[in-house]
């Protein structure tokens, strides 16, 4: 079953059920709960108002999937710069494992476009929501020409374009969004540890934005055309993560040839074709990991694995940690 509704009367909805906010420290204003509306499922978004952020904690899960038709109106209540984090898979533009930054200069919510938020499947999501670009000029002017133009343009009050770039989770960036989650601290100390986090991975994120600058005079030009073709890939590997095809296969399969795709997926995703289902196979078996019903050699295959050996290598190259450990760490963090 699917539920369609306006991204207002979304909104609107959150906001009746939540006249009452939670509020974790009662003395405390800066720092509350809204809960999922329990006609459509459970969960929270949980707000913190720091000194130059807002940082929105989202945990939910709906019990069938949502259609949210954007607001056609022109006006967003949203702040504008966002740097997001999706640490699971529900959501129709975002995947897990995928960290961006999106400033949309307009402020029209139209843009948005359409989304869904698919059933039964655990939402997790940290954004970091940027109240004035003065925060970020303060940091980067400096040093600007190692991020992309169009973003020192709208930084330096240039350009009126908005602004979208995505790529992995890296490993970096994991354990501050597991230490915002898991916040140890009330009163000022939560704040100055939470601001300190947030800053943190703005900084990574930054940081991932210059690595993947390349000189555009070797850039092949890529046609809407080719762009998509390039997002059907990415599809196929997803949906073959445990058999892909070969990069030959793949670029028959999408309508271009292996150099075309080669090139252009580096350019996309910021990595290579491989490259990229390697990080979801990584993700995915993290993800399966922190769940109990199936054995590390299962969860091997399903990635992909025949040995279980090479996957716990693959592994703990990426997570510098082997799976056995990790899964019990994580469990034992969780246990009641």
């Amino acid at each position: 079953m699917v539920n369609i509704i306006s991204q207002a009367d979304y909104k609107r909805t959150w906001k009746q059920v939540n006249q009452n906010t939670h509020y974790p420290e009662v003395s405390d204003p800066h720092d509350f709960i809204n809960f999922c509306p329990q006609n459509l499922g459970k969960g929270f978004h949980r707000w913190i108002r720091l000194r130059a952020i807002e940082l929105l904690i989202i945990d939910e899960e709906f019990y069938d999937d949502l259609y949210i038709e954007s607001n056609h109106s022109g006006e967003s209540e949203d702040n504008n710069i966002e740097f997001g984090f999706n640490l699971s898979d529900s959501y129709s533009q975002k995947k897990s494992g995928e960290s961006f930054l999106d400033w949309v200069y307009t402020n029209d919510s139209s843009k948005i476009g359409d989304f869904i938020i698919f059933a039964k499947r655990r939402r997790l999501k940290v954004d970091i929501h940027i109240k004035s670009p003065d925060l970020l000029k303060s940091f980067i002017l400096n040093n600007s020409n190692k991020l992309p133009r169009i973003l020192t343009d709208l930084l330096e009050g240039n350009s009126q374009q908005d602004f979208f770039e995505s790529n992995i989770i890296t490993p970096e960036m994991y354990l501050p969004l597991e230490q915002i989650i898991n916040c140890p601290f009330q009163g000022m100390i939560k704040y100055i540890y939470l601001e300190g986090k947030c800053l943190e991975l703005i900084a990574i994120k930054l940081d991932q934005l210059a690595q993947n600058q390349k000189p555009t005079t070797k850039s092949a030009v890529l046609k809407k055309e080719d762009i998509e073709r390039i997002h059907a890939a990415k599809v196929i590997l997803i949906k073959n993560i445990n058999n892909p095809p070969s990069l030959m296969e793949l670029a028959h399969q999408v309508g271009l040839n292996d150099y075309k795709l080669k090139i252009g997926f580096h350019q996309v995703f910021g990595t290579t074709a491989f490259g990229y289902l390697h990080q979801q196979r990584m993700e995915l078996s993290r993800q399966l990991l922190l769940e109990r019903g199936m054995s590390i050699k299962e969860i091997a295959r399903a990635v992909g694995y025949a040995n279980q050996g090479c996957f716990a290598a693959a592994f703990r190259k990426r997570f510098g940690v082997n799976p056995k450990y990790y899964r019990l760490e994580k469990l034992a963090v969780n246990q009641p």
